[in-house]
C-alpha cells in the first residue's frame, strides 16, 4: 500500500545536502540556509526554485538519494501547475519510488500474488473482490493509470496511432473512477487517505500533465515523435486553459 511518507522519510543528511547545493561552499550562504530552515521549517528550502535547479546543475546527481530526487521533482512541477498540496507531491513521489522497483507497478502491494499490466485486468479482478483486497484494488487501479499516463505519454500516444488504442483520456477517467471508489472505502478513511483520493479523482488531468513535464523534460527526454509530443503539450496546455477560464 502506498502512503505519503516521502516528505517524511527526509532527515539530516537530506537537510545538509540541499544546504551544500544552495550555499555551493560559501559560509555565509550557509549560515543564512541554515537559519532559514530553523525559522521557517523544512519546506522553505524544498519549496525555493534554487533548490531544484541546485539539484539538477549538480555533477554528483546520481549520488543523491532517489527520494529527494523525485519529491523536489514532483512538488516543483505540481507548483508549476498551481497545486500547492504538499500532500499531492508526497503521495505522487511515493508512486514513483515504489512503482520503479521491479514488479512492483503490477501489483497493489509487495506482496500480492497476481499481476497485472492492464488497466482492465485490475477491472475484471475487481468484480469478485471485496473489504481491503477491494480498497487496495481500486487504489491500485488510481495509481497505476496515473504512472502509466503520467511517465509514459509517448507510449500511449504512438499505440493510439499505430492500432487506435485508447488514449490519454481512457487512462484519466480510470485512474479517476479508480481514486474515488477508493476514497469511499472505510480503509481509506482510517489510513487519512480519503481526502486525498478524492483530490487525486477530481484533478487527475492536472496531475497526469505533472508528471508528463517531468518525463519530457528530465526522464525521457530524447525518446518518442517530437512532432506528437508537442501536440501533446499544446492540446494539454489549451485544455488547462479553457477548463480554468470555465470556471
Amino acid at each position: 500500500m502506498i502512503l505519503p511518507n516521502v516528505r517524511s522519510s527526509l532527515g539530516r543528511d537530506d537537510v545538509a545536502l540541499l544546504i551544500g547545493l544552495l550555499s555551493q561552499g560559501d559560509p555565509r550562504a550557509r549560515e543564512r540556509e541554515e537559519a532559514r530552515v530553523r525559522e521557517e521549517g523544512l519546506d522553505a528550502v524544498l519549496d525555493d526554485p534554487r533548490t531544484l535547479n541546485a539539484l539538477l546543475g549538480s555533477d554528483g546527481i546520481s549520488r543523491i538519494p532517489s527520494r529527494l530526487v523525485f519529491y523536489l521533482l514532483v512538488r516543483h512541477s505540481l507548483l508549476e501547475a498551481g497545486v500547492e498540496s504538499a500532500a499531492a507531491a508526497d503521495y505522487l513521489a511515493a508512486i514513483l519510488l515504489e512503482f520503479g522497483q521491479s514488479q512492483r507497478a503490477y501489483r497493489p502491494t509487495e506482496d500480492w500474488k497476481e499481476t497485472y499490466r492492464y488497466l482492465v485486468d485490475i477491472v475484471a479482478a475487481l468484480e469478485s473482490a471485496k473489504g481491503r483486497e477491494a480498497f487496495l484494488l481500486r487504489a491500485h487501479l488510481g495509481n497505476f493509470a496515473l504512472w502509466l499516463s503520467g511517465l509514459s505519454p509517448d507510449h500511449i500516444t504512438a499505440r493510439v496511432n499505430r492500432r487506435g488504442a485508447p488514449g490519454l483520456r481512457y487512462y484519466e477517467e480510470m485512474g479517476a473512477t479508480g481514486y474515488r471508489l477508493a476514497a469511499d472505502c472505510r480503509d481509506a478513511e482510517d489510513w487519512g487517505l480519503d481526502g486525498l483520493y478524492h483530490s487525486f479523482a477530481e484533478n487527475f488531468p492536472v496531475l497526469r500533465i505533472a508528471l508528463n513535464r517531468i518525463a519530457d523534460r528530465h526522464l525521457f527526454s530524447v525518446s518518442g515523435d517530437p512532432v506528437d509530443r508537442l501536440l501533446r503539450q499544446v492540446a494539454d496546455r489549451f485544455r488547462i486553459e479553457t477548463e480554468r477560464g470555465g470556471a
